[in-house]
């Protein structure tokens, strides 16, 4: 793991402006964009322990699931490069003669090799057959769920949630994040932290269970408050609102946000402080989970 080397801790900033301080709380965001270059956010956190793991166990290949857009793959493809390992991205919906998305061209940069699967099929990615057949075909690399969000996933998470409480001394009220596979709300909630997760897939309140079963039933947590309510269209769809949001957000804190998860969540989160969602005085930390890589070019110029 030596060439993935983090930059820890990553900052943790006091967001000021005239909405939050109506609110009257306290809004912090934990950059962890800025952990790493290339493996950010929580994909960083998420796959520490699996590749550990994987190199535990003498494994030469990663294989795992993702969309065109996916920055867990993105991330994978980056990680594998840099240990020296072999990577197989199993990517959902055929290509044909499509052109290949900005992040699964830099994936293919990095050595990984794509496998195109219908959408019917990827709907098997959680089917533990499915998965045992699919390893055995490619020679049983070491597998990494969807997201990177595994039991080994909640405990690189729960690190984030203590290094917060490292480096300010507060126990927030709430952590709030975005969702996609619902990895990183399970992994602070198994440390005892409240989450506000804000779900970028439409339809999403599927992600409730899915987190419970990270947990596996631990009895311990913290609660969770899903939302499900600021997907803006679903995942990878946005909306000129959304854009607005981020450039505003840019001027006033000089922090980039993208559209597909960040902006998302931090939009729901002024809408709620907006609605009086926050009693006066509470601490909320917002994780910055990055994936700047998949920034629209027009966003790119601010």
């Amino acid at each position: 793991m030596d060439k993935l080397v983090p930059s820890l801790p990553t900052p943790l900033q006091l967001l000021t402006d005239d909405i939050i301080s109506k609110a009257g709380i306290q809004l912090y965001i934990k950059r962890d964009d800025l952990i790493h270059p290339e493996v950010s956010g929580n994909k960083w956190r998420k796959l520490k322990y699996n590749l550990d793991d994987a190199l535990r166990q003498g494994k030469d290949t990663l294989l795992t699931f993702g969309g065109a857009y996916s920055n867990h793959l993105y991330a994978t493809a980056a990680a594998g490069k840099a240990l020296n390992l072999h990577t197989i991205g199993i990517v959902r919906g055929e290509v044909a003669n499509e052109k290949l998305s900005p992040t699964l061209v830099f994936c293919q940069s990095q050595g990984m090799k794509l496998v195109f699967i219908s959408r019917e099929e990827y709907k098997r990615r959680h089917d533990p057959i499915y998965i045992h057949e699919l390893l055995h075909s490619f020679g049983n690399p070491y597998f990494i769920p969807e997201g990177g969000s595994s039991a080994l996933a909640l405990r690189g998470v729960g690190e984030m949630v203590e290094e917060v409480h490292a480096q300010s001394g507060i126990r927030p009220d709430y952590f709030a994040t975005a969702v996609g596979t619902g990895g990183t709300a399970a992994g602070i909630l198994s440390v005892g932290s409240n989450v506000i997760a804000f779900s970028a897939l439409k339809g999403g309140d599927f992600l409730e269970r899915d987190i419970q079963m990270l947990l596996e039933n631990r009895q311990e947590t913290g609660k969770l408050n899903l939302q499900t309510d600021y997907h803006f269209g679903g995942y990878g769809k946005w909306k000129p609102e959304l854009l607005t949001f981020i450039r505003g957000f840019h001027n006033r804190h000089a922090i980039q946000l993208e559209q597909v998860y960040t902006a998302k969540m931090m939009f729901g989160l002024f809408d709620l402080m907006q609605k009086g969602f926050f009693k006066p005085g509470q601490i909320v930390v917002a994780v910055h989970t990055g994936g700047l890589q998949g920034l629209l070019p027009e966003l790119r110029q601010m």
